[in-house]
Formats: structure tokens, C-alpha cells, sequence
């Protein structure tokens, strides 16, 4: 609990303040003097905002069962939350979405995610697992198609850093050693910020061929969960930057025979 507090940059002061106990019983918690109950491990984790993940491995060190439930994405019990990230999937069409876990392992993907990924590397065999970290940052992938991937990547792996600062675990410090160790990613994080010159936000410039697209991206995630898994999605929707890349990918849709929702 010390390490997640100084992890979170709270003082004991002002842990205890949000936690609403004593600093001394804190204190004692801290020191290993007293024992905390499985409420003030929920309650302090809560204050610290440590994930749900964490909170279970918090509670396993205190001597108490976990109290989260991690529930495959597929299981009955998910059923509604699994109606409603094909909806959003169904709803992004034509352009790509994508639902990924913690550690950007492909999860989902709605047809235009299917039609970019086909047009730049060719078909993926199915069932095969996908990881979108390593497919954006190694070397044989997306990279040979993406014209700023210097830019893309070096702010994507600190977003990763950030993850690995914020949820403290071995895998995706794992995630992180293994992106770093690619060809070129040192470089990448060295190279000057695009600045607002480059536009609003940072877009991703893919060209093959003759074709150039421009896309920039949004990540949601789910409000309030209260299942690890859960808790640990993210839906990454693409949308295009200029009216050639978003004629295009309606073109390929309407090649493919799949209409787009309608607003």
C-alpha cells in the first residue's frame, strides 16, 4: 500500500485525508503495527484509485479472497456489454473500431477495421491472436506503411509507460521491454513532438501505393466497471481527416456490400 501511495504522489496526510481515517492508524497499516480489514483494503485501494486488478492482489497480500470477478468477454453473464460493443462497432462503419485489452491484444474489430489491416498487409489467418502494439511498433507490419510512424510510435510507447507506471504490473512491464527493444524505437522516442503544426491532433499517415490515408483515433472505455475485465477494455474508433480517405473507405464498404449505419 506504501509503494501505491508514493506511486499515486499522496502524502500519508493526504491519503488518510481520503480515506477518512487517522494518519496514525495509517501509519501503523503502513508499518505492518496493525492489521487492516478487508474494508479498509477496499477503501484505501479506492482512494488511490488503484485498478481493479491491483485491488484483488492488494487483498490476496492482506489474507483476504479477491472480490473482483474477472469473467471472460464471451461468458452469458456479459451478454448486454457484449451487444453493446458491437453496437458501437456496428455504428462506426464504414470507418475502423477496434476493442482491445490492457495489453492491446485484439479482442474485436468491425469490418472497416478488417478492410484497412486487408489493404495494407493482406489477410490475417483466422483465429490467429493479434496484438496492436506490436503490430503498429515492429518492424514488418504496419510500420513500412506508415509514413509518421515516428511520431505515432514514440507517443504510443509513452502511453504504455504510463501504464506501467499506473497499474505496476509484470506483464505490462513485459509489454513495455518487448516494444522498446525494436529497431528504431529509440530513436522514436528521441525525435522532436510533431507540435500543433502537423494539426489539432496527432493523425496516422498511411500511404501505399498511390493511396494515402489520414486517420486520427479516439479511445473509450467502459464507465463504472466493476469486472477486471472489463475495466481493461478499450475501444479505439478511427476516423478519417480528409473526405479522400473517408470516400475510400465508404468505397470499399460498398465494394464489400456492407451499408453503413445511418445516423
Amino acid at each position: 500500500m506504501r509503494e501505491w501511495r508514493k506511486r499515486k504522489g499522496h502524502s500519508q496526510l493526504e491519503l488518510a485525508g481520503r480515506a477518512d481515517i487517522s494518519q496514525r492508524h495509517l501509519s501503523f497499516l503502513e508499518l505492518g503495527r496493525a492489521a487492516p480489514s478487508r474494508d479498509m483494503v477496499i477503501r484505501l485501494a479506492a482512494a488511490l484509485e488503484v485498478p481493479l486488478r491491483q485491488q484483488n492482489a492488494l487483498l490476496v497480500a492482506a489474507g483476504f479472497a479477491p472480490v473482483w470477478r474477472q469473467t471472460d468477454l464471451a461468458a452469458p453473464e456479459l451478454a448486454q456489454i457484449r451487444h453493446a460493443l458491437d453496437f458501437i462497432l456496428a455504428q462506426q462503419e464504414p470507418f475502423p473500431a477496434v476493442v482491445v485489452d490492457r495489453h492491446w491484444n485484439l479482442l474485436l474489430a468491425n469490418a472497416g477495421a478488417v478492410r484497412l489491416v486487408e489493404f495494407l498487409v493482406g489477410p490475417l489467418e483466422p483465429g490467429a491472436p493479434v496484438n496492436l502494439a506490436d503490430a503498429l511498433v515492429a518492424p514488418g507490419v504496419l510500420r513500412p506503411y506508415l509514413t509518421n510512424w515516428a511520431q505515432v510510435a514514440g507517443y504510443f510507447i509513452r502511453s504504455v509507460e504510463a501504464d506501467a507506471v499506473s497499474d505496476g504490473t509484470t506483464a505490462t512491464a513485459q509489454l513495455l521491454e518487448r516494444l522498446l527493444a525494436y529497431d528504431g524505437v529509440a530513436a522514436a522516442l528521441a525525435a522532436p513532438p510533431a507540435g500543433f503544426a502537423s494539426g489539432p491532433v496527432l493523425p496516422m499517415l498511411f500511404r501505399k501505393g498511390d493511396v494515402c490515408l489520414q486517420l486520427f483515433t479516439t479511445i473509450a472505455t467502459l464507465g463504472t466497471p466493476q469486472d477486471v475485465t472489463l475495466q481493461e477494455l478499450r475501444i479505439e474508433s478511427f476516423f478519417p481527416m480528409d473526405d479522400a480517405t473517408a470516400r475510400l473507405f465508404r468505397d470499399w464498404s460498398e465494394a464489400s456490400g456492407i451499408e453503413a449505419p445511418r445516423s
